[in-house]
Protein backbone atom coordinates (compact mmCIF):
# COMPACT_ATOMS: atom_id res chain seq x y z
CA UNK A 1 0.00 0.00 0.00
CA UNK A 2 1.35 3.42 -0.94
CA UNK A 3 2.11 6.12 1.61
CA UNK A 4 1.06 9.74 1.17
CA UNK A 5 2.60 12.62 3.07
CA UNK A 6 0.25 15.25 4.46
CA UNK A 7 1.65 18.48 5.93
CA UNK A 8 -0.40 19.83 8.84
CA UNK A 9 0.99 22.77 10.83
CA UNK A 10 4.49 21.94 9.58
CA UNK A 11 4.15 18.34 10.81
CA UNK A 12 4.52 15.62 8.22
CA UNK A 13 1.99 12.82 8.64
CA UNK A 14 2.09 9.62 6.65
CA UNK A 15 -1.28 8.15 5.66
CA UNK A 16 -2.01 4.92 3.87
CA UNK A 17 -3.54 5.44 0.44
CA UNK A 18 -5.68 2.52 -0.65
CA UNK A 19 -5.04 1.31 -4.19
CA UNK A 20 -7.86 1.61 -6.68
CA UNK A 21 -10.26 -1.31 -7.02
CA UNK A 22 -9.22 -4.03 -9.42
CA UNK A 23 -10.86 -4.08 -12.83
CA UNK A 24 -9.92 -7.61 -13.90
CA UNK A 25 -12.03 -10.47 -12.51
CA UNK A 26 -10.01 -12.87 -10.36
CA UNK A 27 -12.38 -15.49 -9.00
CA UNK A 28 -11.29 -17.84 -6.25
CA UNK A 29 -11.95 -21.22 -7.84
CA UNK A 30 -10.33 -23.98 -5.80
CA UNK A 31 -8.94 -24.65 -2.32
CA UNK A 32 -6.60 -27.64 -1.86
CA UNK A 33 -7.41 -29.87 1.12
CA UNK A 34 -4.55 -32.05 2.47
CA UNK A 35 -5.67 -35.64 3.06
CA UNK A 36 -3.90 -38.92 3.82
CA UNK A 37 -6.45 -41.38 2.40
CA UNK A 38 -7.92 -40.25 -0.91
CA UNK A 39 -10.70 -42.84 -1.12
CA UNK A 40 -11.78 -42.18 2.48
CA UNK A 41 -11.91 -38.45 1.82
CA UNK A 42 -13.90 -39.04 -1.37
CA UNK A 43 -16.50 -41.05 0.56
CA UNK A 44 -16.72 -38.42 3.29
CA UNK A 45 -17.27 -35.43 1.01
CA UNK A 46 -19.59 -37.43 -1.23
CA UNK A 47 -21.68 -38.36 1.82
CA UNK A 48 -21.99 -34.64 2.63
CA UNK A 49 -23.98 -34.30 -0.58
CA UNK A 50 -21.28 -32.27 -2.30
CA UNK A 51 -21.10 -32.54 -6.08
CA UNK A 52 -18.30 -34.70 -7.46
CA UNK A 53 -16.91 -32.76 -10.42
CA UNK A 54 -13.88 -34.83 -11.31
CA UNK A 55 -11.75 -37.82 -10.38
CA UNK A 56 -8.69 -37.82 -12.63
CA UNK A 57 -6.19 -40.66 -12.43
CA UNK A 58 -2.92 -40.45 -14.35
CA UNK A 59 -0.82 -43.56 -13.89
CA UNK A 60 0.29 -44.45 -10.38
CA UNK A 61 1.60 -41.03 -9.41
CA UNK A 62 -1.33 -38.65 -9.78
CA UNK A 63 -4.99 -38.53 -8.81
CA UNK A 64 -7.02 -35.35 -8.54
CA UNK A 65 -10.54 -35.14 -7.11
CA UNK A 66 -12.78 -32.08 -7.11
CA UNK A 67 -15.92 -31.56 -5.04
CA UNK A 68 -18.17 -28.49 -4.89
CA UNK A 69 -20.42 -27.70 -1.89
CA UNK A 70 -24.09 -26.98 -2.72
CA UNK A 71 -24.51 -23.40 -3.91
CA UNK A 72 -20.78 -22.64 -3.77
CA UNK A 73 -18.90 -20.96 -6.64
CA UNK A 74 -15.63 -22.41 -5.29
CA UNK A 75 -14.54 -26.04 -5.06
CA UNK A 76 -12.04 -28.19 -3.18
CA UNK A 77 -9.25 -30.37 -4.56
CA UNK A 78 -7.47 -33.28 -2.94
CA UNK A 79 -5.70 -36.37 -4.16
CA UNK A 80 -2.33 -37.95 -4.80
CA UNK A 81 0.59 -36.04 -6.25
CA UNK A 82 -1.04 -32.70 -5.42
CA UNK A 83 1.34 -30.50 -3.42
CA UNK A 84 -0.21 -29.61 -0.08
CA UNK A 85 0.49 -29.26 3.60
CA UNK A 86 0.37 -32.07 6.15
CA UNK A 87 -2.94 -34.00 6.15
CA UNK A 88 -5.44 -32.47 8.56
CA UNK A 89 -3.63 -29.14 8.84
CA UNK A 90 -6.28 -27.03 7.09
CA UNK A 91 -8.25 -24.91 9.56
CA UNK A 92 -10.82 -22.13 9.38
CA UNK A 93 -12.38 -23.26 6.11
CA UNK A 94 -15.56 -21.20 6.03
CA UNK A 95 -18.88 -22.52 4.75
CA UNK A 96 -21.40 -19.67 4.73
CA UNK A 97 -25.03 -20.69 5.33
CA UNK A 98 -28.27 -18.73 5.62
CA UNK A 99 -29.76 -20.98 8.33
CA UNK A 100 -27.15 -22.55 10.60
CA UNK A 101 -29.61 -24.74 12.48
CA UNK A 102 -30.86 -26.28 9.24
CA UNK A 103 -27.30 -26.71 7.94
CA UNK A 104 -26.18 -28.39 11.16
CA UNK A 105 -29.21 -30.69 11.17
CA UNK A 106 -28.47 -31.73 7.59
CA UNK A 107 -24.86 -32.62 8.44
CA UNK A 108 -25.84 -34.51 11.58
CA UNK A 109 -28.41 -36.41 9.54
CA UNK A 110 -25.57 -37.49 7.25
CA UNK A 111 -23.61 -38.91 10.16
CA UNK A 112 -21.20 -36.01 10.65
CA UNK A 113 -20.11 -35.00 14.15
CA UNK A 114 -20.86 -31.29 14.36
CA UNK A 115 -20.23 -29.00 17.31
CA UNK A 116 -23.09 -27.29 19.06
CA UNK A 117 -24.00 -23.90 17.63
CA UNK A 118 -22.08 -21.06 19.28
CA UNK A 119 -21.58 -17.34 18.84
CA UNK A 120 -19.00 -14.69 19.63
CA UNK A 121 -19.66 -11.21 21.00
CA UNK A 122 -17.12 -9.85 18.53
CA UNK A 123 -13.92 -10.69 16.62
CA UNK A 124 -11.44 -12.47 18.84
CA UNK A 125 -13.97 -12.90 21.65
CA UNK A 126 -14.47 -16.31 23.33
CA UNK A 127 -17.13 -18.71 22.10
CA UNK A 128 -20.53 -18.55 23.83
CA UNK A 129 -22.99 -21.43 23.65
CA UNK A 130 -26.02 -20.99 21.41
CA UNK A 131 -26.75 -18.71 18.44
CA UNK A 132 -26.28 -14.97 18.65
CA UNK A 133 -29.30 -13.67 20.64
CA UNK A 134 -30.04 -11.09 17.95
CA UNK A 135 -29.22 -13.52 15.12
CA UNK A 136 -26.85 -10.97 13.62
CA UNK A 137 -25.00 -11.93 10.46
CA UNK A 138 -21.43 -13.23 10.86
CA UNK A 139 -21.78 -13.92 14.62
CA UNK A 140 -23.06 -17.54 14.77
CA UNK A 141 -20.98 -20.65 14.06
CA UNK A 142 -20.62 -24.42 14.26
CA UNK A 143 -17.63 -26.60 13.36
CA UNK A 144 -16.90 -30.07 12.03
CA UNK A 145 -13.86 -31.98 10.80
CA UNK A 146 -13.19 -34.39 7.98
CA UNK A 147 -11.56 -37.78 8.75
CA UNK A 148 -8.07 -36.25 8.57
CA UNK A 149 -8.95 -33.43 10.95
CA UNK A 150 -9.28 -30.59 8.44
CA UNK A 151 -11.56 -28.09 10.15
CA UNK A 152 -14.67 -26.59 8.56
CA UNK A 153 -16.48 -23.63 10.06
CA UNK A 154 -20.17 -22.99 9.39
CA UNK A 155 -21.01 -19.29 9.59
CA UNK A 156 -24.53 -17.89 9.40
CA UNK A 157 -24.76 -14.88 7.08
CA UNK A 158 -28.07 -13.31 6.11
CA UNK A 159 -27.06 -9.68 5.55
CA UNK A 160 -23.75 -8.74 3.98
CA UNK A 161 -21.55 -5.89 5.13
CA UNK A 162 -21.80 -2.82 2.86
CA UNK A 163 -19.56 -3.16 -0.16
CA UNK A 164 -19.15 -6.89 0.35
CA UNK A 165 -20.93 -7.74 -2.90
CA UNK A 166 -21.89 -5.92 -6.09
CA UNK A 167 -24.96 -3.91 -5.08
CA UNK A 168 -26.14 -3.87 -8.71
CA UNK A 169 -26.44 -7.65 -8.84
CA UNK A 170 -28.80 -9.76 -6.74
CA UNK A 171 -28.48 -13.53 -6.90
CA UNK A 172 -29.10 -16.55 -4.71
CA UNK A 173 -26.87 -19.60 -4.75
CA UNK A 174 -29.62 -22.14 -4.11
CA UNK A 175 -33.35 -22.67 -3.68
CA UNK A 176 -32.89 -22.90 0.09
CA UNK A 177 -31.05 -19.55 0.19
CA UNK A 178 -33.85 -17.90 -1.77
CA UNK A 179 -36.51 -19.50 0.44
CA UNK A 180 -34.71 -18.28 3.58
CA UNK A 181 -34.58 -14.76 2.14
CA UNK A 182 -38.33 -14.91 1.46
CA UNK A 183 -39.01 -16.01 5.04
CA UNK A 184 -36.96 -13.15 6.49
CA UNK A 185 -38.69 -10.68 4.17
CA UNK A 186 -42.08 -12.10 5.18
CA UNK A 187 -41.34 -11.66 8.89
CA UNK A 188 -40.09 -8.10 8.35
CA UNK A 189 -43.10 -7.29 6.17
CA UNK A 190 -45.44 -8.49 8.91
CA UNK A 191 -43.84 -5.95 11.26
CA UNK A 192 -44.13 -3.32 8.52
CA UNK A 193 -47.89 -3.91 8.20
CA UNK A 194 -48.30 -3.88 11.99
CA UNK A 195 -46.64 -0.47 12.17
CA UNK A 196 -49.13 0.75 9.60
CA UNK A 197 -52.21 -0.20 11.59
CA UNK A 198 -52.41 -3.78 10.39
CA UNK A 199 -53.66 -2.72 6.97
CA UNK A 200 -52.83 -5.10 4.15
CA UNK A 201 -50.06 -3.81 1.91
CA UNK A 202 -51.23 -4.15 -1.69
CA UNK A 203 -47.69 -3.43 -2.90
CA UNK A 204 -46.12 -6.25 -0.90
CA UNK A 205 -44.25 -7.70 -3.93
CA UNK A 206 -42.39 -4.41 -4.37
CA UNK A 207 -41.64 -4.24 -0.63
CA UNK A 208 -40.35 -7.84 -0.61
CA UNK A 209 -38.12 -7.16 -3.60
CA UNK A 210 -36.70 -3.97 -2.09
CA UNK A 211 -36.03 -5.73 1.22
CA UNK A 212 -34.32 -8.76 -0.30
CA UNK A 213 -32.09 -6.69 -2.58
CA UNK A 214 -31.12 -4.30 0.23
CA UNK A 215 -30.45 -7.15 2.67
CA UNK A 216 -28.11 -8.94 0.29
CA UNK A 217 -26.24 -5.75 -0.62
CA UNK A 218 -25.88 -4.64 3.00
CA UNK A 219 -27.90 -1.48 2.42
CA UNK A 220 -30.45 0.08 4.84
CA UNK A 221 -33.57 -2.07 4.99
CA UNK A 222 -37.03 -0.68 4.28
CA UNK A 223 -39.27 -0.21 7.31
Amino acid sequence: MEKKEIIMNQTVIERDVAPSAGTVDMKLEVVVIPVSDVDRAKRFYGDLGWRLDADFIVGDEFRGIQFTPPGSPASIHFGKGIPSAAPGSATGLYLVVSDIQAARADLVGRGVEVSEVFHRAGPGKPAISGPDPERRSYFTYATFNDPDGNEWLLQEVTTRFPGRIDSNTTSFASVSDLASAFRRASAAHGEHEARNGGQRDENWPDWYAEYMVAEQAGKPLPV
